[in-house]
């Protein structure tokens, strides 16, 4: 005859009156001199294509704010940016020239280096944009485009890579229209998918020198290159601008946020991948109707 098996029994625990003691949390240090020091602290940045109310701008900024000495080099003056400079007292410094002009980029980057002794981080936003069909480009139109926004970017980079020591990052400003096809954007489309191609090889190439690649591709973002076709859309168009942005337009400040962050240490396990903001490619733009 088998034997009855043994009654279990539960006593639950008691509370653990240990956790009602507040934790105590000492409160940040009031001393500026005592916080810790930025996460760009000790870093080199050149930023190309900076502007006031672009991309660019936000960018250098939010380097320079988080401890980076920081060149900007595009065609104009950011005047508006170089104030905020003098007035925080960071260091910083702009030159004048265009990234399709290797002379323009050697003279940059020696001044830099004259400066600041060497480069640690290369943001290549410089860029622009034409809105046109194919057939209808202009061959110097489309050169253009070309070179600005993908040859300039190489020759940034050939320039500053003798510069650059281990580690050190490079990250290319893409664009959501390199993963979706766009009437209307086929020469911009493919000089920002080549800028995609170029970092995911890029990346294994320079990997062994301890140099990181990456890039961003935004979405539509609140900037002039934008702003210039926002009076002639109906609101049907916005409707649909927004459909195709889950979480809405983006700001100079979001992009900069996404940049930083693949530029900082943080990242530093992240290289060769091209990371979308604001969008994804089942969204669909309504590009057609930024058509004139």
């Amino acid at each position: 005859m088998r034997s009855a098996a043994p009654k279990l029994s539960y006593t639950p625990a008691r509370p653990n009156r240990m956790t009602e003691v507040p934790v105590q949390i000492p409160a940040p240090q009031a001393d500026p001199a005592k916080e810790p020091p930025g996460r760009f602290a000790g870093r080199v940045a050149v930023v190309t294509g900076a502007s006031d109310k672009g991309i660019g701008g936000a960018i250098a900024e939010r380097l320079a704010r988080e401890g980076a000495a920081v060149m900007t080099f595009s065609r104009h003056t950011p005047r508006k940016l170089n104030r905020i400079f003098e007035k925080l007292q960071l260091p910083a410094m702009h030159v004048d020239g265009d990234v399709t002009k290797k002379e323009d980029v050697q003279n940059a980057i020696q001044a830099c280096v004259a400066r600041f002794g060497r480069i640690d981080i290369l943001i290549n936003n410089a860029g622009m944009e034409i809105a046109e069909y194919i057939d209808r480009f202009t061959d110097e139109a489309w050169e253009q485009l070309l070179n600005v926004n993908l040859n300039g970017s190489i020759n940034m980079i050939r320039g500053c890579l003798p510069h650059m020591p281990d580690p050190s990052v490079i990250v290319n400003v893409a664009s959501a229209l390199a993963l979706g096809g766009c009437s209307g954007f086929s020469i911009y489309s493919a000089s920002k998918a080549g800028l995609i191609g170029l970092t995911q090889s890029l990346a294994w190439e320079l990997a062994p020198r301890g140099i990181r690649v990456v890039a961003v591709a935004p979405g539509l973002v609140h900037t002039p290159m934008i702003h210039k076709h926002m009076d002639k859309l109906t609101p049907a168009v916005m409707q649909q601008i927004r459909d195709s942005h889950p979480l809405g337009m983006g700001t100079p400040h979001d992009v900069a946020s996404a940049v930083t962050f693949l530029a900082s240490s943080d990242a530093k396990w992240i290289t060769g991948v091209t990371l979308p903001l604001g969008w994804a490619s089942h969204y669909p733009l309504p590009t057609q109707a930024l058509m004139g």
